[in-house]
């Protein structure tokens, strides 16, 4: 299915199952396919849909530094799940999916029945150095992303030993890689890399939510084991779950303990008492 947004631009994206709407929202520089090894499961006691953020995999990519923005892609979220007809949903962002869903919750808790936040923060994350993120998004948008790839590779701030294992042993997984690479705006990229440097720190925010939330990250995931602890504690309806053995993208390095706590989460929650 294809969402278009207010402001014309086109996402893709894919949905199954009946049930509680459940929305899941991909992190910088992923896809909707991060959560497809897990989306028929889901999709047996959910309605499910991921999409493609704007710039990214087959969706629409705006051509000028505006058209992105952490709120921006907050609305988009709502566009995905008005199309799909949730007027109350439970919501799970990945990494920078992350961040933009907490926008999402605190502007409209009264839509959201349940939070998921996975290997994300509560505002701009420890040890990224913002002139740095400064110099690369510069670097995106005047030598384009060749150079930009360039200077990622030196420094794989992500590439946990858990990555590692997952690129040497699953078939294809290097090729996935690299086509959500290839699909990226470089424009996208530099504005989204200035505003997550620069966000504002959301945990008093998120402390006044009081929906159920599920906080997940993986234990060699660093930049985020703090943050992550930070959110679960401050939340009053929040479990934390550090999964052994991930880093990042807890759902392909550890996925089995990954998708049991995501689904004891999920079956904990009480039936909704009306939903479209």
């Amino acid at each position: 299915m294809r969402v278009t947004t207010d402001d014309g631009v086109s996402l893709a994206a894919i949905a199954a199952g009946d049930g509680p709407g459940l929305v899941l929202v991909h992190g910088f520089g992923g896809a909707k396919e991060d959560f497809a090894d897990h989306l028929d499961a889901l999709a047996s006691t959910h309605r499910v849909v991921a999409f493609d953020h704007r710039g990214h995999g087959e969706s629409d990519q705006p051509g000028h530094l505006g058209a992105y923005s952490l709120a921006r892609l907050g609305a988009d979220v709502l566009a995905v799940a008005d199309a799909c007809g949730f007027d109350r949903f439970r919501l799970l962002g990945h990494s920078m999916g992350g961040m933009v869903v907490r926008g999402v919750a605190i502007a409209n808790p009264e839509r959201i029945e349940a939070l998921v936040l996975m290997d994300t923060s509560h505002g701009p994350v420890p040890g990224l150095d913002p002139s740095l993120l400064e110099v690369a998004a510069g670097v995106a948008l005047t030598d384009g992303k060749d150079a930009l790839k360039e200077l990622l590779d030196a420094v794989k701030v992500l590439e946990t030993p858990a990555y590692q294992r997952v690129l040497a042993e699953r078939p294809g997984y290097q090729e996935f890689v690299d086509r959500k690479w290839e699909s990226l705006s470089h424009v996208m990229w530099a504005a989204l890399v200035r505003e997550i440097a620069h966000q504002p720190d959301d945990i008093d925010a998120l402390a006044a939510l009081a929906c159920p939330a599920l906080v997940i990250v993986g234990e060699q995931d660093e930049p985020f084991l703090g943050p992550s602890r930070a959110i679960a504690a401050a939340m009053a309806d929040a479990r934390l779950v550090v999964v052994p053995d991930a880093g990042h993208s807890p759902q392909f390095e550890n996925p089995a303990v990954w998708y049991g706590a995501l689904v004891d989460f999920l079956v904990s929650l009480p039936e909704p008492a009306g939903r479209t």
